[in-house]
C-alpha cells in the first residue's frame, strides 16, 4: 500500500490583490513535506507573490490583500489569531540577492536565535547552521569578520544558514541563485538537495534546467488576459518536464513561448 504524502502547505482558492489589481486568481496547491517544490512561469505570473503568501510577506506591501486559505500545521495562516512574526520564524525566506546584515558572520547566524530568546548553546547552534549551509569549513576561522567580506555565493549560503538557525519547517527561496556565478549556483543547488530530506523547500526560478535539477515537484503558472497569475499544472517534476498534461506547459518548457 502506497504511503500517503504528508502535506506541508495546502493552498485553497487563493486570491491576491494589490489595490484593484488581482495578481493571483484561484490558486489551489498542496506542497508535500520535505520535498523541493519549484514555481516556474513567465515574468509577471505571480510566482514571487505566491511564495510571499506562505509567510505573509505580502502584507508588508501597501494595498495588498489576500483571500482564500493557506493551511499550515492545521491552521489557516490568514486567521486573525495567527502572529505573522511567529510564522516567519517557522517559515524562513531567502531572497534573490544575498542580504546579510551589517554584522559579523557569527552575529548574522545568531541574530534570529537571540530575537527568539533561544535558551540553548548559541555557539553550537551557529556552528550547526553553518554546517547545514555547507559554509562552516570556509568561515570557521573568521566568524568575527564582516559578512560583507564573503563572496556573493558565500553570502547567500550565510543567508540560508541564518534562515536555518531557528529550525524552520519550511524555507522559501526566491530565485536564490540568479545573482550568482555558475560555480556558486551549483553550490546552492547542491545545498538545496542536501537539505530537502529535513526541511520543505519552495523555490521560485526562471531557470528551467535548475527546476529540473533540484525540484521534486513543479508548479507552472501563467498570466491571464487580465494579467492575473493562475496555476496551469502541478505535479512531479519528472512528469511536468517529460510528459506534461497541458499543451501550455509543454510550450513553455520547450521554449516555444516565454
Amino acid at each position: 500500500m502506497a504511503e500517503v504524502a504528508e502535506i506541508a502547505i495546502n493552498v485553497k482558492n487563493l486570491n491576491v490583490w494589490y489595490g484593484s489589481f488581482q495578481a493571483l486568481k484561484d490558486i489551489n496547491l498542496e506542497v508535500e513535506k520535505n520535498q523541493v517544490t519549484a514555481l516556474i512561469g513567465p515574468s509577471g505570473c505571480g510566482k514571487s507573490t505566491l511564495l510571499r503568501c506562505f509567510n505573509r510577506m505580502n502584507e508588508l506591501i501597501p494595498g495588498a490583500r489576500v483571500g482564500g486559505q493557506v493551511m499550515f500545521a492545521g491552521t489557516n495562516l490568514y486567521d486573525a489569531s495567527v502572529d505573522p512574526t511567529e510564522i516567519r520564524s517557522r517559515i524562513g525566506m531567502v531572497f534573490q540577492k544575498p542580504n546579510p546584515f551589517p554584522k559579523s558572520i557569527y552575529q548574522n547566524v545568531a541574530f534570529g536565535l537571540k530575537v527568539n530568546g533561544y535558551q540553548g548553546n548559541v555557539d553550537e547552534a551557529v556552528e550547526r547552521s553553518l554546517r547545514r549551509a555547507a559554509l562552516w569549513e570556509e568561515v570557521k576561522d573568521r566568524l568575527g569578520t564582516s559578512a560583507f567580506k564573503l563572496s556573493g555565493g558565500q553570502q547567500q549560503r550565510l543567508c540560508i544558514a541564518r534562515a536555518l538557525a531557528v529550525e524552520p519547517e519550511i524555507v522559501l527561496m526566491d530565485e536564490p541563485a540568479s545573482a550568482l556565478d555558475p560555480i556558486a549556483t551549483l553550490a546552492i543547488e547542491d545545498l538545496i538537495r542536501e537539505l530537502a530530506p529535513e526541511v520543505t523547500i519552495i523555490i521560485v526560478t526562471h531557470n528551467m534546467q535548475q527546476a529540473a535539477r533540484v525540484s521534486d515537484y513543479t508548479a507552472f503558472l501563467m498570466v491571464s488576459e487580465e494579467r492575473s497569475g493562475y496555476l496551469v499544472e502541478y505535479g512531479p517534476t519528472s512528469q511536468i518536464f517529460t510528459n506534461p498534461k497541458e499543451e501550455r506547459t509543454e510550450a513553455y518548457i520547450t521554449g516555444r513561448f516565454s
